[in-house]
């Protein structure tokens, strides 16, 4: 009878250790497993990207309306103009060899966005005779490169 009385109480010991794990399953690692389910995380890179980022380079809209060597002239107008630490004035550029000049005109003060420094302007382009004025906003990134963001046609009053 003892040996039984001793197997019983195995039994049961066997029983609460499994109750007690069974519990703690519950109780602990299940909140941790189900916890995952509340994380998010961006799904559209798993949707599909817009543009391979290693294609084509795009041009600023203003640069597809000049030739290589007059957009070079302009970018480092429009840098010199844009500049937030000169006077905001209008700075010129010209291509004897194209025939092509314009002008950039800063509008208001630099303002931060994304992490890097903005500002509003006006171009007139003179392509050979054919007058285009544009407004738009150019950024300057953290080495001082300016990069056109928008632009579009802008009417004189």
């Amino acid at each position: 009878m003892a040996c039984r009385h001793r197997t019983i109480f195995r039994f049961s010991s066997l029983l609460l250790v499994g109750q007690r794990a069974a519990k703690l399953c519950i109780f602990g690692f299940l909140p941790a497993v189900l916890a995952g389910c509340s994380m998010s995380f961006p799904i559209s890179p798993l949707i599909g990207a817009k543009e391979d980022a290693t294609g084509t380079v795009l041009k600023p809209p203003i640069a597809s309306l000049l030739e290589p060597e007059d957009w070079r002239r302009a970018k480092a107008a429009l840098s010199t103009a844009l500049d937030p630490q000169g006077n905001g004035s209008l700075v010129g550029w010209e291509n004897p060899d194209s025939g092509n000049k314009g002008t950039f005109t800063p509008v208001g003060k630099a303002y931060p966005l994304n992490a890097e420094i903005c500002r509003v302007f006006l171009a007139e382009l003179d392509r050979k005779g054919n007058e285009q004025s544009l407004q738009g906003t150019a950024c300057a990134d953290k080495q001082g490169e300016w990069t056109i963001a928008e632009a579009k046609p802008w009417k004189k009053i």
